[in-house]
């Protein structure tokens, strides 16, 4: 049973066709069925009769027809005002929508780490070669779905046995501090008496130095123990500590390249070693159609040899 202060939807009202509105437009702002025709496009006789499709759509009349002449009534005039209102409106989004350039856009999800250390400071060579392209960067630890999240690109940091589509580069590690804390740093056994940098994992079980795990076997240090410990929610705070001189951070190699290279970071001990890890390239069916991803995906792989060889 339906609650007596329930309210029925009121029905929807049918609008006359817009052909007819643009007819009435015309006749009404000229006074002359004869002028409106030509605007439109219509005979003479083809205007009049859509105007008394339109009056009787409506239940009104809009002109009164006199010898020679045509003037509006006062439903006309209503009819008119709202019609050019809506008319100038329309011209005008549609302009809007012509004018404005298609929207050209790559839209790529990697890590928090590879997107600040790697990406961000190269992809000004990339929109420097495409001006009219909008990159939209997804850093994220969550391993997003490509195409309900409306991705182009993925760069996948993953094991090297589970990664799938195209390599990017493969990782090895060191570790790496600030130059003042590399001159107390002879043997790797002086590390006991340094901070260990390093990053908290989704499992908190795992040891802290899970990320140096496979330097430490290289040396045969599994059971290193360092003085004290700080821990970052994100890999580049914890590299933003260590150029700070707060520790020492295990490097992850090509993406601290650069920071080496310049001397902000250093590298005690020479000896490293592969991580086991590396960064594959994965692309959504949407990129396929996109010319502009697929420049993307190619740029990237010119800038990873280029840091390769560097």
């Amino acid at each position: 049973m339906h609650s007596e202060n329930a309210k029925t939807p009121a029905p929807a009202v049918e609008l006359p066709p817009l052909e007819l509105l643009r007819s009435f437009e015309a006749a009404a702002r000229t006074l002359s069925f004869t002028q409106a025709a030509a605007e439109v496009f219509l005979t003479q006789s083809a205007v009049s009769r859509q105007i008394q499709q339109l009056e009787a759509s409506l239940g009104v009349l809009l002109f009164e027809r006199r010898h020679r002449a045509l003037a509006l009534t006062e439903a006309g005039r209503v009819l008119q005002r709202a019609v050019v209102e809506s008319l100038e409106r329309l011209r005008d989004a549609t302009a809007r929508l012509r004018a404005a350039p298609a929207m050209r856009q790559v839209a790529i999800t990697t890590t928090p780490g590879f997107a600040s250390l790697w990406l961000i400071p190269r992809l000004a060579h990339f929109t420097a070669d495409h001006p009219l392209v909008d990159v939209r960067v997804s850093a994220t630890l969550d391993v997003l779905d490509l195409e309900r999240s409306r991705i182009d690109v993925a760069v996948r940091f993953v094991p090297i046995t589970r990664g799938t589509g195209a390599t990017l580069f493969e990782e090895s590690v060191m570790p790496l501090c600030a130059p003042r804390i590399a001159v107390a740093l002879h043997v790797p056994g002086d590390l006991v008496e340094q901070t260990l940098l390093t990053v908290d994992m989704p499992n908190h079980a795992e040891a802290p130095t899970v990320d140096w795990e496979p330097w430490l076997e290289v040396m045969g240090l599994s059971d290193l123990r360092m003085k004290n410990t700080m821990r970052f929610t994100q890999y580049a705070d914890a590299v933003a500590a260590a150029v700070a001189g707060q520790g020492v951070v295990i490097g992850r190699l090509p993406l601290l390249r650069e920071l080496v290279q310049t001397g902000q970071l250093v590298a005690p001990f020479s000896e490293g070693a592969a991580s086991r890890r590396g960064y594959f390239i994965e692309t959504s069916r949407r990129a396929a159609g996109n010319p502009d991803a697929q420049d993307f995906v190619r740029w990237l792989r010119v800038e990873a040899e280029a840091a390769q060889r560097g």
